[in-house]
């Protein structure tokens, strides 16, 4: 019997950098009713907010919601009144300086520079650093056409690995890559969860889209946590509504 469920944010509960439809909060909102519930992404806290808090029914039981930005190096939980941050692995300065000068280099050495951009493509988030190829708040067609196959971030993935060797690289979202200090990645945040809650790795479940080795999602795998990839937000609310069944049973 699982205790705890974990979900990716973008591209699992909703599209990316979008809110959480209506159909997906309700059935949270249940799910929440027969289990402990945790989402963990490259988002920082700002956008979980806007994501995912403020669209979940109001009197739900958020003492059962654990909320980690940033693939895990913060950590937010409800304490009654207000959320409540326990921890954050913040990188140092001389750290975010040299990932943001890598990323342009390689930016440069690609050529994946595109001609109409919406928002930053370097995003300093405290404890990690994402570079979004046409801007943080491109439009969601815009981003499904840039990278589809995934070889293009892969291939900055690869060069990245050389000029910061000292660093977890990950691809995340749609267009994203999330550079977190070295061992910091949804694994870190799955451990910070079973320490913190007290429930052990065979008592949880994990969904995410990205769950292929080098996607930002497969770290949780790879610790054996039971896994469930899915292809979009539509399959993950077939997943959620089994699960409901299972554990209401």
């Amino acid at each position: 019997m699982k205790k705890l469920v974990v979900f990716d944010l973008d591209g699992t509960l909703a599209e990316s950098k979008s809110a959480l439809d209506s159909e997906m909060a309700v059935l949270l909102a249940g799910l929440l009713g027969v289990a402990k519930v945790a989402v963990i992404s490259g988002g920082d806290w700002p956008q979980f907010e806007k994501q995912l808090v403020s669209n979940l029914p109001k009197g739900l039981a958020m003492e059962n919601l654990i909320l980690l930005p940033t693939c895990g190096t913060k950590f937010f939980q409800y304490d009654g009144a207000v959320w409540k941050k326990l921890y954050a692995d913040d990188l140092s300065e001389a750290e975010k300086e040299k990932i943001v000068a890598s990323l342009q280099c390689v930016m440069d050495e690609v050529g994946f520079r595109p001609e109409k951009t919406w928002g930053q493509i370097v995003e300093n988030r405290g404890s990690q650093i994402t570079f979004s190829a046409l801007g943080q708040q491109a439009p969601l067609a815009e981003k499904e056409k840039w990278d589809p196959d995934f070889a293009k971030r892969k291939r900055m993935q690869s060069l990245l690995a050389n000029y910061i060797p000292e660093f977890s690289v990950r691809l995340g979202g749609t267009t994203s890559i999330d550079v977190t200090k070295p061992g910091i990645d949804k694994a870190y945040g799955i451990r910070k969860l079973r320490d913190l809650l007290n429930i052990r790795i065979d008592e949880m479940i994990f969904v995410g889209d990205a769950i292929f080795p080098g996607g930002n999602d497969y770290p949780p795998k790879e610790i054996g946590v039971d896994s469930i990839c899915v292809r979009d937000t539509h399959e993950t609310k077939r997943v959620v509504e089994t699960i409901i069944t299972c554990l209401g049973s």
